[in-house]
């Protein structure tokens, strides 16, 4: 008989994988140019015991959600001047990330009702645009978590992107410039617009821990609110780009959130808010502009 599935969430439940979350993973080096440090797996750090990634050329782990250009947790940001951040925006709602004259990406926020006085917000998918293009990369709902099912979704213009499984495989649009690799089996990929940026994109739930810790009481509905993680790296921007994070890569910017506080905010919700995923009606929006000199 097949084994009942189970809420990824119950103590109860030792087939769910998030349960073992404080169990250390390990990751290697993929990149043969480092090959003293190629391929070795190494302990994943105690900040991030299930997904870490590894710097080759210090042969070391780190976090990814710690380095500039991250979006995790309940958003949680660090700045291209490598300040974090939070920025909560509102349930149901879209806001634009990063607005330049030739690329805007725009977030799709999902929540739910906290006893704080405020929503709880997870980036549950993002809208990439590019010349004339639209790439949609979202996180499915998901009330069973099992770390072998891909739960992620992608469309790229009018048709759906698809992958074949396993790591490494890759789809492209030659006349777009854009390549999406997985980097893991599932639920993980490498977004490039060549010559613009890179982006790390994975979908996660919220784990038992997070849970307790934060109070979000996810197991009462039986909702794991999968969500987005996200690591962007720039390679050409304008000294005016804008948007929640885009605004922390622009010339001149400096910080407005609050130094040393136990969870600096990043208000502004209103000029960052968009009439949805694909739309540049943001009060910030750059998208489409001449290119500032």
């Amino acid at each position: 008989m097949a084994p009942r599935k189970m809420k990824c969430l119950k103590l109860t439940t030792p087939s769910c994988p998030q349960i073992n979350a404080w169990i250390a993973s390990k990751a290697a080096c993929k990149d043969p140019y480092y090959g003293k440090c190629y391929g070795i797996p190494l302990a994943c750090p105690p900040g991030c015991p299930k997904l870490c990634e590894i710097e080759c050329k210090a042969c070391k782990p780190y976090c990814a959600c710690d380095k500039p250009g991250a979006i995790c947790q309940d958003p949680r940001f660090i700045g291209g001047d490598g300040v974090m951040f939070y920025f909560h925006g509102k349930k149901d709602k879209d806001f634009c990330l990063i607005s330049d004259p030739k690329i805007h990406i725009n977030a799709h926020f999902i929540g739910k009702k906290s006893k704080k006085g405020r929503d709880f917000t997870w980036v549950q998918a993002i809208a990439l645009l590019y010349k004339q293009h639209k790439l949609y990369i979202g996180a499915k709902n998901v009330t069973h978590w099992h770390d072998t099912n891909d739960n992620m979704l992608m469309h790229f213009d009018e048709g759906d992107v698809q992958i074949p499984f396993g790591e490494s495989q890759e789809w492209r649009s030659p006349k777009a410039g854009i390549i999406v690799k997985r980097t893991a089996m599932t639920n993980v990929v490498e977004v490039e617009v060549l010559e613009v940026m890179k982006m790390k994109v994975r979908v996660v739930p919220i784990t038992m821990e997070e849970s307790r810790v934060h109070g979000y009481d996810i197991s009462e509905d039986g909702n794991c609110y999968a969500h987005l993680e996200l690591g962007f790296k720039f390679e050409s921007l304008s000294g005016d780009v804008n948007g929640v994070l885009g605004q922390t890569y622009a010339s001149g910017y400096r910080s407005r959130v609050k130094m040393g506080a136990a969870m600096p905010i990043m208000g502004g919700a209103k000029k960052f808010q968009t009439s949805n995923i694909f739309s540049v009606d943001c009060v910030v929006s750059r998208f489409g502009l001449e290119m500032s000199i």
